[in-house]
């Protein structure tokens, strides 16, 4: 009965083959003690951190119409965070504290001035967090349908072990993860759960996005999303943010829903916040043009910095 699913799997994985080599940007990389932090560079000026959100086969590339953008006016960082994309994919690691760690990293020795941190979904938690942190590191905070504010503290637990576990387990999770970024599955994901407009799920975003989900490796990231253990509360240390903040939503957005915008100015009192019709919860991919328009008015407002 193993031996199905076991070759399956190994179908699956061969027939995924390696992502074609990316054309944008200058290619680079941060060592770090889990092995080498893959991001892109553009532009000149000041800088700019470009930040992706979890899910199959999500990688920096979703920020790429919007990085090209800014690249004109600003020096544009672009990293894959550890075991996405062309990063480094540890057996041990998948922590959301780590993901914080190595980002502060990123922006201390890659990145090496104050920068404007802009980050979508799960991921802008982390900024949050390395913002109240570290604010000498971070310049202003831009945040696009972000997570965190109403996430339980699953960090203090680790996430759901039990799930983690099953997710990790050589034939039944490889096979579960592997129907979860199916073809099929990620063309659903997209038309229904991400984007506004059905029309922009075409076949090319479709493949890109399962080749990265089956890369060697890809699948503990997935599976430590899956379980929680990515996810990160930054209830406690909203209050201290002292710098300015943008939120970004796609009116369509199903997970978070535009109403939980409600919510962060609450929070943010003092943030700005812009609605992008028709558009869904990446409205950086699906939109890119109206939210690089949005973030160069963003940044042109920001105070200038003390050199």
């Amino acid at each position: 009965m193993v031996g199905v699913p076991l070759l399956l799997n190994t179908l699956v994985a061969r027939s995924a083959r390696r992502l074609p080599a990316s054309r944008w940007g200058r290619p680079e990389s941060l060592d770090t003690p889990l092995g080498a932090l893959a991001y892109r560079r553009l532009g000149d000026g000041s800088p700019v951190v470009l930040v992706h959100a979890f899910g199959p086969g999500y990688e920096g590339g979703q920020w790429r119409a919007v990085a090209e953008a800014l690249a004109g006016a600003h020096t544009v960082f672009v990293p894959d965070l550890l075991g996405w994309g062309a990063s480094a994919k540890p057996a041990s690691g998948q922590r959301a504290a780590t993901q914080v760690a190595l980002l502060e990293r990123f922006l201390r020795e890659a990145v090496g001035e104050p920068a404007v941190l802009v980050a979508a979904g799960l991921p802008a938690a982390y900024a949050i967090e390395l913002a109240a942190n570290a604010p000498e590191l971070v310049r202003a905070l831009a945040l696009v349908a972000p997570l965190g504010l109403l996430e339980p503290p699953r960090e203090e637990l680790g996430g759901d072990q039990v799930l983690h576990a099953l997710l990790r387990f050589p034939v039944f999770g490889t096979s579960a993860l592997n129907v979860y970024a199916s073809r099929s599955a990620i063309e659903h994901h997209f038309a229904h759960d991400v984007f506004a407009n059905a029309h922009l799920v075409t076949p090319e975003l479709i493949d890109e996005h399962y080749r990265a989900s089956h890369l060697p490796g890809a699948q503990r990231a997935l599976a430590a999303y899956l379980s929680g253990r990515l996810h990160l509360s930054i209830t406690a240390v909203i209050p201290r943010l002292a710098l300015p903040v943008w939120l970004g939503w796609g009116r369509e957005s199903v997970a978070p829903p535009v109403e939980d915008a409600d919510l962060w100015l609450h929070a943010l009192p003092a943030a700005e916040l812009e609605v992008f019709d028709g558009a869904g919860s990446l409205p950086h991919l699906e939109s890119p043009a109206a939210v690089t328009e949005a973030l160069e008015d963003f940044l042109a407002s920001l105070p200038e910095t003390d050199d």
